[in-house]
């Protein structure tokens, strides 16, 4: 009897051994996406963007678009060339889900134009910076590099200049003092920006100049640059630029007449511009 019972003790004590053993190991291994140091808590994970592809950028404007943006493709008899022109250019690049773009170039007896379009969906590698977070802060990057106010919700600096008293950020990104300023000023830009070179506020309406845009996308902007070439003639250049969730869409729309003095026309450049944004924007958002 007492021999009975010393074996059985030991088996007792054997499995408990063993179950330490095994409990020591589960909490040992981890998953394949655990982080180091994980302490049992799970941090909350920002959300992916709403895009996981990027629509294909020659593809993205049709004929009759490009008729109106270039179009000194109508001129042309040669239906190869036509169909070349339509074609575009695709921009090189090694991931077409993350960034996609296209160019073309047309000259027409009055004028060359040149078009490209710009897809890049924008993804963060911080787990705690959501997708779509990221996207602000870069096209903030690229509404600032243009020198327009950035916007209000992706700088500190709106925040400070409010605790101090000073001029506070406006939704569309301009300061609440600024505006006041610029509403009868010389200077006019609805944006604040100073005026495309040679051109003077008397040229240009305030109402056509670099500005932040309403109505596209979830922040947008336009930027309107006037330059001499190599030659007398001037080349007008319009960038639109506007940001949906976590995809950044910038469109480059430039005119240089042929043998002109006179500067390419402000509101029709930025007209068709504009209408080709927002029908990449509603391509996006289908």
């Amino acid at each position: 009897m007492q021999r009975k019972a010393y074996v059985s003790g030991a088996a007792v004590l054997l499995a408990a051994v063993l179950a330490g053993c095994t409990g020591a190991g589960g909490a040992g291994g981890s998953a394949p996406d655990s982080k180091g140091g994980d302490t049992g808590t799970t941090a909350p994970v920002a959300q992916p963007g709403k895009y996981r592809t990027l629509p294909e950028a020659c593809g993205a404007a049709d004929h009759d678009t490009l008729d109106t943006l270039l179009p000194g493709i109508q001129e042309s008899n040669d239906e190869a060339q036509q169909e070349k022109a339509y074609a575009g250019e695709a921009t090189l690049t090694y991931d077409t889900d993350r960034r996609d773009g296209c160019d073309w170039k047309v000259a027409s007896a009055a004028a060359t134009d040149h078009l490209s379009i710009d897809f890049e969906r924008v993804v963060s590698y911080d787990n705690t910076v959501s997708d779509e977070n990221k996207a602000e802060e870069l096209y903030a990057s690229k509404q600032t590099a243009a020198d327009l106010p950035a916007p209000a919700a992706s700088t500190s600096a709106s925040a400070s200049a409010s605790a101090s008293g000073g001029a506070t950020a406006s939704p569309s990104g301009s300061a609440s003092g600024q505006a006041d300023d610029n509403a009868d000023g010389d200077n006019g830009a609805a944006s604040g920006a100073p005026s495309a070179p040679g051109a003077s506020a008397s040229q240009t309406p305030a109402d056509l100049r670099s500005r932040v845009l309403e109505d596209l996308g979830d922040e947008a902007y336009l930027d309107d640059k006037l330059s001499t070439g190599s030659s007398t003639a001037q080349q007008r250049t319009v960038t639109v630029v506007f940001r949906t969730s976590n995809v950044i869409v910038t469109i480059e729309y430039s005119e240089q007449p042929t043998a002109s003095a006179s500067a390419p026309d402000s509101k029709e450049l930025q007209d068709r511009a504009l209408k080709l944004a927002q029908k990449l924007d509603s391509r996006l958002n289908s």
